[in-house]
This record gives structure tokens, C-alpha cells and sequence, in this order.
């Protein structure tokens, strides 16, 4: 594998072009293949998450004594964020929240009842209610600062995915209900790698054993199987199949990450709800971070400002929401014949919107992160650790927010070039290609003009 056929595959010369990476690196492939490493991996990261509840729930509740709030909201989630550009959703395959429920499915403790057309119908819209009713708990409620509602929340989530298991087979809620699930699903449209079967030895077979499952071994665990991957939406990554599979199909490629986007043009329903919340839910939380923050300015009491903050977060959605509309407008091509309609301003916005939500929780990150190992040592009694702690200067932030914006805002202009000049040619006049142009520059000043509110510098 040379040096120069990597970088013109991730900057989009060879677009089509792909490296399987289990291939040159044969490690990789066993480790997914022998699940022992994997299993101890996931175990342990079970009572990781064990931990952070039960110290959340009964440990001190004084933020500056409890380090479980560092470890859930500045640790595991912008590592989690920050997996999606890399590994796409390989992050779910050893997710905690399905543990309790793989437990009660091995105990036999399960109905396993067909999965109702209505959950496969309409599990989008619930898994999308539950994510802005997550951000909106996290935002509003100042849970971030109580170590209760953190070990509250992330078990309400953990109560969710066991309950599916109690009642349908398999990963249930990973599939359909999982807000976390369905935003790195979106996420993982932007990585620099993919998990896919190779669709000419798929053809060849008889068995389907990567879904049915075969020996004792259990299929997919999200009713997939290897040979319906076509996109990084659903597939979590989780090697089941390549141990299952005797045609030795399944492959984790190396590919340009705007490949998916360009291919799917938004057309699927999961990123048309995903990004335009998202990016709303970004403005409005820069907005009430920063010095314009106007939910605790005008309301004393907590349900006060949870009120004004909803209406602050429904005007962030609306804003992005015209944004994608008058674009599309511009655009002036919203239906193929091949395969129907789609929202060009969906992949476009998708790079600036996980720009955004890494630069949020970085900048959170940082925050936190200065006072963790001071609280670790008033928490468990360990004097040395109370004097470790550090200030990070004022001027890493806009460090980290202006680089970070500026390539998912590249990234986007990028995305409008590839379809104006390659996929439509021809198609959209220059006038219009030079508005859009204008109108993605100016939803990044939007975020750069909020993002600067909480700089304080």
C-alpha cells in the first residue's frame, strides 16, 4: 500500500477506489473474528459504565467531589464524537447500554416477539423525539452539573435498551430506538472508513448464515446481515458476520470520506431529520453558553428557563431549517430518476453540523478537564491529586473552534462543487451555485459569531 495512493483516495482523486484494511492488516480481521479480545473489551467497558452510574447515584453530589461527571460529559462523549470521522460506528459495536440486555436474552428471559411494523415504520421519528429530548434534559436542566441526573439519565438509557431485549430478539433497540445510535449512524456518513461486504462472493451464497446466524453462533445482532450494507447508517461494526461468513466477503475499507455523501445526496430520512435538528441545537446551545444566553436572564426558576431555552432551541432548529429549504431552493434539483427525491443540502451541511458537535464538546472538554484530577483526589482522599489541577488558557478555544469549522465548512463547499460540477453538470447556473456558496458561509459565521460569545477572551 503506497503512501500516494492512500492520500488520492482520501482527498477524492480515485473516488471509487477503496483499501481493505483487513487485508493489510490481518490483526484487524482476527481480531474480529476471535472474540475473545473483543468481549473483554466490551466487558470491561460495561463495568466502566457500571461504575459511573452507581458512584453518580449514590456517591458525593457535590460536582467538585464526583469525577463521574467528567468521565461521562468530557471523556466518553467527545471520544465518542471524535471516533465517528475514524472508525464510523464501530463505537456501537462495544457500546454498554445492549449489556444488560445480551444478559437477559442469554438468561432466556425474553419474549422474542416479531418486531412490530410500526416500530420498523416509525422508529426514525421516535429515536429523533428521544435525542432532542436528550439534548434538551442536558441543556435546560443543568445535569451536566449533577452527578444524580447524569447516573439518571444514562440508566433511563440503559432501561430502554434492556427492556427492548426483554421483548424482541436481538439488538432491537439499536436498530430502531437508539437516539446515540441513529446521530453516529449520520455521523459515520462522514468517516474515513466503511464496513462492507464484497457483493460478488454475497451472490455465490446459499445460507445468509451473517444474518440467520449458523452452529450456535448468533446472526446479526441488528437484522442486517453483511450483504444488505450498502451505506454506514445501521451496520454497528461488530464483526459478527466476519466469523459467521464462509465466503470471506466482509471488508473494513479506507475510502474518501465525502464518498457516502456525495453517493447518498441525502435522500435518506434519517439524515434529513438528524441534521437540521443538530445543527439547531448547536446555535442554541453557543447562544445559551455565551454571553447571549438568555434562559437564566430572564427566569429565576428552573422550569422558567427550561421553557425559554425550548423556545430558544426551537428557533435554532427553524433557522438551520430554512437554511436547508432555501438552499434546496437555489439548488433547484430535489428529484432523480433513479432514485427519487432527495435533499441536496443535507450532505452539504453535514460536515459543519459534526464540525459544530466536536468543537461543543471539545470546548467542554477542556473546560472540565482542569479541574479533574483535583476532584478525583477530594472524592477518594487522595491529597497529591488535589494540587494537579490546571487552567487552560482563554485562546485554545477559538484554537480549537476556528481550525474545526473552518474544514467542515470547506468540507461543505467541497460537497456543492462535486454535485454542480460532476453528479449535475450543467444543471445549476453559476448565479445559483455562487448563492449557495454564500448562503454556506454564512450559516459558519453564524457559528463562529456564537462560538465566539463563549470564548471570553
Amino acid at each position: 500500500m503506497s503512501f500516494k495512493r492512500v492520500l488520492n483516495i482520501i482527498f477524492y482523486r480515485e473516488p471509487n477506489d477503496r483499501i481493505d484494511l483487513f487485508k493489510i492488516f490481518p490483526r484487524l480481521k482476527r481480531f474480529f473474528k476471535r472474540r475473545r479480545l473483543h468481549f473483554l473489551i466490551r466487558t470491561i467497558g460495561d463495568l466502566v459504565f457500571a461504575f459511573i452510574i452507581l458512584v453518580g447515584l449514590f456517591g458525593p453530589q457535590d460536582p467538585g467531589r464526583n469525577c463521574i461527571l467528567f468521565l461521562s460529559w468530557g471523556l466518553w462523549w467527545p471520544t465518542v464524537v471524535l471516533s465517528w470521522f475514524f472508525v464510523g460506528r464501530m463505537w456501537c459495536g462495544f457500546c454498554p447500554f445492549p449489556g444488560a440486555g445480551r444478559i437477559v436474552q442469554r438468561l432466556g428471559l425474553t419474549f422474542n416477539l416479531p418486531i412490530p411494523p410500526a416500530l420498523r415504520r416509525y422508529g426514525i421519528h421516535w429515536s429523533v423525539a428521544l435525542l432532542a429530548l436528550i439534548i434538551w434534559i442536558e441543556e435546560s436542566t443543568g445535569i451536566k452539573e449533577s452527578p444524580r441526573g447524569t447516573a439518571l439519565l444514562l440508566l433511563a438509557i440503559l432501561s430502554g435498551a434492556t427492556f427492548s431485549a426483554v421483548f424482541f430478539p436481538k439488538q432491537a433497540w439499536c436498530r430502531y430506538l437508539c437516539p446515540m445510535g441513529r446521530l453516529i449512524g449520520v455521523a459515520s456518513t462522514l468517516s474515513l472508513t466503511e464496513f462492507r461486504p464484497d457483493h460478488e462472493k454475497c451472490r455465490t451464497c446459499k445460507t445468509f448464515a451473517c444474518k440467520r446466524g449458523a452452529e450456535g453462533i448468533p446472526g446479526c445482532p441488528v437484522y442486517l446481515g453483511a450483504f444488505n450494507v450498502r451505506n454506514n447508517l445501521d451496520c454497528l461494526v461488530c464483526g459478527h458476520c466476519i466469523e459467521l461468513c464462509d465466503k470471506d466477503s466482509p471488508q473494513l475499507n479506507l475510502r474518501n470520506p465525502f464518498t457516502e455523501l456525495i453517493t447518498n445526496k441525502g435522500r435518506f430520512i434519517t439524515c434529513s431529520y438528524i441534521i437540521p435538528f443538530l445543527m439547531g441545537s448547536q446555535l442554541t446551545r453557543f447562544f445559551e453558553d455565551g454571553g447571549l444566553a438568555i434562559h437564566a436572564r430572564y427566569a429565576s426558576a428552573w422550569p422558567g428557563q427550561m421553557i425559554i431555552y425550548s423556545a430558544v432551541m426551537v428557533a435554532g432548529f427553524l433557522y438551520a431549517h430554512s437554511f436547508i429549504r432555501f438552499g434546496a431552493n437555489l439548488f433547484g434539483i430535489t428529484e432523480d430518476e433513479l432514485f427519487g427525491k432527495f435533499s441536496p443540502m443535507v450532505p452539504i451541511f453535514v460536515p459543519m453540523a459534526f464540525a459544530g458537535e466536536l468543537a461543543y464538546r471539545l470546548g467542554y472538554a477542556f473546560t472540565s478537564a482542569q479541574d479533574f484530577l483535583p476532584t478525583m483526589g477530594r472524592q477518594f482522599g487522595i491529597g497529591c491529586l488535589e494540587e494537579l489541577g490546571f487552567h487552560v488558557p482563554t485562546w485554545a478555544y477559538p484554537a480549537i473552534d476556528l481550525p474545526v469549522m473552518t474544514i467542515g465548512t470547506i468540507a461543505g463547499l467541497f460537497v456543492l462543487h462535486e454535485f454542480v460540477n460532476e453528479d449535475f453538470e450543467g444543471l445549476v447556473s453559476v448565479s445559483r451555485y455562487r448563492a449557495i456558496q454564500v448562503l454556506i458561509l454564512l450559516m459558519a459565521c453564524s457559528y463562529l459569531f456564537l462560538m465566539g460569545t463563549t470564548w471570553r477572551i
